[in-house]
């Protein structure tokens, strides 16, 4: 059975006005999918009120830490030595999220207890995750 990680953190939603409003994410690593993260936002903090979960590359996270990173729907920067912002893209719009980089230095830390950096591909059931994908064809 594949270890999953589950942790609470705050973040920071940053409104159109510049104004920031607290948020509760949670954010998941498992084994069972060892190159990606989620983060899970409340309903509360949906234009149409369902919980959104975002999943995208760990390695993103790790590397938009100290250098801005990311292309496509999500984007991540150091914001000064304390914060990291996530940017989501989606057809709804735009949301800018902050969060104290030692929440997210702390996650990471943890994911890679599970599953070293560069062991990723080691931890792959790729024919569990075929199987799955083909539906036992």
């Amino acid at each position: 059975m594949a270890v999953t990680l589950e942790e609470p953190a705050r973040a920071r939603l940053i409104t159109p006005e510049g104004r920031e409003r607290g948020l509760p994410v949670v954010l998941r690593y498992s084994a069972a999918d060892p190159l990606a993260i989620q983060m899970t936002f409340p309903s509360h903090a949906a234009l149409d009120g369902v919980e959104v979960t975002w999943i995208f590359a760990r390695q993103l996270l790790e590397d938009g830490m100290s250098a801005p990173t990311g292309s496509g729907d999500v984007h991540v920067w150091p914001c000064g030595r304390a914060r990291t912002v996530l940017e989501f893209h989606s057809h709804q719009g735009l949301a800018l999220v902050q969060f104290d980089k030692i929440a997210l230095r702390r996650f990471l830390t943890r994911s890679y207890a599970v599953v070293p950096a560069g062991g990723e591909e080691e931890s792959m059931d790729l024919d569990t995750g075929l199987s799955r994908l083909l539906g036992g064809v």
